[in-house]
């Protein structure tokens, strides 16, 4: 019972720390400059007729 706990207390700290850290990346990988070329060229891909 008490490694279900420590378990739990670990996840609650670090995985939000994890988890917030990984959302920060997403957002700075996204808004980087230079992406917005690669964006369009990934926005084109469904209606390129190869």
């Amino acid at each position: 019972m008490e490694t279900y706990t420590a378990l739990r207390q670990f996840a609650d700290s670090w995985g939000l720390l994890a988890m917030t850290l990984f959302f920060a990346g997403v957002i700075l990988f996204t808004l980087r400059p230079g992406s917005k070329s690669h964006a369009d060229d990934a926005a084109q891909i469904p209606l390129k007729e190869d």
